[in-house]
């Protein structure tokens, strides 16, 4: 039996006039406008980095449910991110607050099982702990 491994463009660009906000765009198409005032609805940059971590965090529970068989057994899973900033210098998250409920029949050990092997799957929380490089391309 031939496993047929499918990828996906990953990436992102983002553009702004000279006084506009961003408007990010996938590599698959995506888009979103990013804002920055305080009272504006929508994504900041900071929300951007949450909601990746999040959304893959719950990936990560559903894979783990389905390859435990335990999928059924979960009704709805979420994760909630918050980020806490570093006081000094320079500008960065020091920490991501992180909190997943599972909601279904699952006993907590079951629970705490999928949560721990998200931790392990997810490949945006491995990459923040690992502490990726940035470069300019």
């Amino acid at each position: 039996m031939n496993a047929t491994i499918r990828t996906r463009a990953i990436g992102a660009t983002a553009t702004a006039s000279r006084d506009g906000l961003p408007e990010v765009t996938s590599e698959t198409g995506g888009q979103l406008s990013v804002v920055t005032r305080p009272s504006a609805e929508g994504f900041n940059p900071l929300d951007l980095m949450s909601a990746s971590l999040s959304a893959c965090i719950v990936l990560s529970v559903q894979i783990a449910a389905r390859r435990e068989g335990w999928l059924d057994e979960i009704e709805q899973v979420s994760a909630r991110v918050i980020p806490e900033k570093a006081h000094d210098e320079p500008s960065r998250v020091e920490r991501f607050v992180t909190t997943v409920t599972i909601e279904g029949p699952l006993d907590a050990a079951k629970k705490a099982h999928l949560v721990e092997a998200a931790e392990t799957i997810c490949t945006v929380s491995n990459t923040l702990r690992s502490g990726a490089a940035v470069v300019n391309g």
